[in-house]
């Protein structure tokens, strides 16, 4: 053999016929797993966001916790561990359901007067928390129309002090986008804190501006 040549054993040699069909193959069965992966997500996330949608839904025309809400918990919880376990790479599929999911477990503590729970309680990462907590300052606005327009003023100023609350809690945090994108949250949170603040104080000062009602006839 000459000085140089390459054997049959040489990498070089081998590395001349391309990938083997072995390694395409793997790879192949790779994506293919991943394409399943990704359409169990898809259908998971979507029963996921129409469960949470209704339920939010039924938490204001019904004015009470819901008794979907457990159902979302333990839904919200099984699909941030899937994705965890078996979708890694995949989660921004799921985040829309997820956050919707937080949305409506918080407007249904809100409602019931329940302590907030927490990203842990729901098991959930901060991310699709915190957008979730960004939505539901929306969800509390709804709350303080509803009472404006039962000429409820203590339970709007009520609204708009959670409202408060919640926006002062979601501006506390300064992120890159790449992250969470919460900015268009903080923003929209903020421009619907001041356009309650403003409906209320309106509201007030009508109902400051009313003439007292007269007397009935034999009253003291």
């Amino acid at each position: 053999m000459r000085s140089g040549s390459p054997s049959s054993a040489d990498p070089a040699s081998d590395a001349r016929a391309g990938v083997s069909e072995g390694i395409l193959a793997t790879i192949e069965s790779h994506l293919r797993q991943r394409e399943l992966r990704r359409e169990d997500l898809y259908e998971r996330a979507r029963r996921l966001r129409r469960l949470a949608q209704g339920t939010m839904a039924r938490l204001h025309f019904e004015g009470q916790a819901s008794v979907e809400l457990p159902e979302v918990r333990r839904a919200m919880a099984d699909l941030a561990d899937w994705l965890k376990r078996e979708a890694r790479g995949d989660e921004p599929l799921a985040l829309d359901a997820l956050q919707e999911a937080v949305e409506a477990v918080l407007l249904g503590a809100i409602v019931a007067r329940e302590p907030i729970p927490g990203p842990a309680d729901l098991g959930v990462d901060p991310e699709p928390y915190l957008l979730g907590l960004g939505d539901v300052v929306g969800e509390v606005r709804r709350l303080a129309l509803d009472r404006l327009a039962h000429d409820d003023l203590a339970g709007a100023e009520e609204a708009l002090s959670l409202m408060e609350r919640l926006t002062r809690a979601l501006l506390r945090f300064d992120t890159t986008r790449a992250i969470v994108p919460l900015k268009p949250k903080q923003d929209t949170a903020r421009a619907l804190l001041e356009r309650t603040r403003g409906e209320v104080v309106m509201a007030r000062f009508l109902a400051r501006a009313q003439p007292p009602r007269p007397r009935e006839e034999g009253g003291s």
